[in-house]
């Protein structure tokens, strides 16, 4: 039988994590005061994971065999599995698309249609109901960028600020979808009805949304008038753009949006831009080749990820914090912080919401916390570090995405909505009828009235 390693190592369990964003932060950092150009590039993703790796398992006690299977079992969660899926088709979506002409079309008609100065804004919006739509912030993310690149490249916006807007946008759908994991893990956690977290979640995230539209409105258009040039646009290859976006929004599964967008454009390619069959086959592989860095350190970090929750790291996180809970108000601090703390750790909202459900609970039981603001409290502070940290998958992808023209974390400074709505989250947290204007009576008042009307029937009785 395999010996399993120590679970208790408590703070030295994220010692890997450590090592491997000193290396993959701290390089782009140093290298970029010097002045090298794409500086945050130099370093591939897969290295300084293969580093936190090595030191995970010297570090952590038991068998290399036991080790290995939990690392193994980490790179296969189904969560890393999907995304890295969701990479490689938007690879090959991308790559074909923008072989046959469908991304100068797509600009040139998105141009034509809305004025430049509102373009930025326009991209979070259309970000934003993609992903409420079908409820994945990467699939929103995938079928995006390409065009906001070309976007900001043509008119002369800023990118950082475009793809800035794009992740939010992709972010505020996810965390309102009724489809999305998020949802879904923070209402089954908590058990809760999906409606009420949705209404909790929208009071909090509309606003924040709203705040930002205005400000992309304000700096999103370029500084000076930009001559376009020639807008000139076939409409016919902008139609595997508007099929991804369309079946998007109507809730079609993100791999049938993907491989369907790929297949249509190759299609057109063949017929009306002289793209041979042989031509499609090979820029659908290069896609696929594009993402790879991507892919491999994606999977790589669940295995690593696996090895830290399992030697206690996670734990660690949410069991420190969560000795701070002492009032209501602190018990909604608490469950924040402990998410907050977990997702930045491990760059998935998802995991970091699991692993924060239990605990969470049992602050919303103790100091009576409406579970349904628990929930809201989970997925909209997981939602606001996925957002933010560079090594997320979100702003990961975007740099891939972007073709090397900008590293994730030269976009983190852009990303208002998540800071605006990590104020917005707070708010709700101390003023307490924020959202108790979409809430129908505390259940856990529901439960005082009943046990009192109990208590009253049995000392009539006696």
């Amino acid at each position: 039988m395999k010996k399993e390693y120590g679970k208790n190592m408590g703070a030295l369990a994220l010692l890997p994590l450590a090592v491997f964003v000193l290396l993959y932060v701290g390089t782009g950092i140093v290298l970029s005061i010097q002045g090298v150009p794409m500086a945050f590039y130099q370093m591939p993703l897969p290295i300084p994971v293969c580093a936190g790796i090595i030191v995970a398992f010297v570090l952590f006690s038991g068998n290399i065999e036991a080790k290995f299977d939990k690392f193994v079992r980490g790179c296969a969660d189904d969560n890393i599995i999907i995304m890295c899926i969701i990479y490689i088709l938007a690879g090959a979506f991308s790559t074909v698309a923008g072989a046959m002409g469908g991304v100068d079309s797509t600009v040139n008609l998105g141009l034509t249609l809305i004025p430049v100065q509102f373009m930025t804004a326009g991209l979070f919006v259309i970000s934003a109901l993609i992903a409420t739509a079908c409820g994945t912030s990467m699939g929103t993310i995938s079928a995006v960028v390409p065009i906001a690149v070309g976007v900001a490249d043509k008119a002369g916006l800023s990118l950082p600020i475009v793809l800035g807007a794009v992740v939010g946008g992709a972010m505020f759908g996810d965390n309102l979808s009724v489809i999305s994991d998020t949802t879904i893990a923070a209402t089954r956690t908590q058990g809760v009805e999906m409606r009420d977290k949705f209404r909790v979640n929208f009071l909090i995230a509309a606003p924040a949304a709203l705040i930002t539209v205005v400000l992309l409105l304000i700096f999103g258009a370029p500084e000076t008038a930009v001559p376009l040039g020639d807008l000139s646009f076939d409409i016919i290859k902008v139609i595997p753009y508007i099929f991804v976006l369309v079946s998007a929004l109507a809730g079609m599964n993100v791999f049938v949006v993907l491989t369907g967008g790929t297949i249509l454009a190759g299609i057109i390619g063949i017929t009306f831009a002289g793209m041979t069959p042989l031509e499609f086959v090979s820029n659908t592989y290069n896609g696929f080749i594009g993402m790879s860095e991507l892919f491999l350190g994606s999977l790589l970090m669940g295995g690593l990820v696996k090895l830290i929750t399992d030697a206690g790291g996670l734990d660690f996180i949410v069991n420190k914090i969560g000795t701070f809970a002492k009032s209501k108000t602190s018990g909604e601090l608490t469950i924040a912080g402990i998410v907050s703390l977990a997702d930045a750790a491990i760059a998935n909202n998802t995991i970091a919401i699991i692993a924060s459900a239990d605990i969470a609970k049992q602050i919303s039981k103790e100091h009576k916390i409406d579970p349904r603001k628990t929930a809201s409290t989970l997925d909209i502070f997981a939602c606001v570090w996925q957002g933010i940290v560079p090594w997320a998958a979100q702003l990961i992808v975007c740099g891939s995405l972007a073709g090397g023209a900008i590293a994730p974390v030269q976009i983190v400074p852009f990303m208002w909505y998540q800071m605006i709505l990590f104020v917005f989250g707070i708010i709700a947290i101390f003023v307490p009828g924020f959202t108790g204007l979409v809430l129908k009576k505390d259940p856990w008042d529901f439960e005082h009235e009943m046990s009192s009307k109990k208590y009253a029937v049995h000392q009539k009785n006696s």
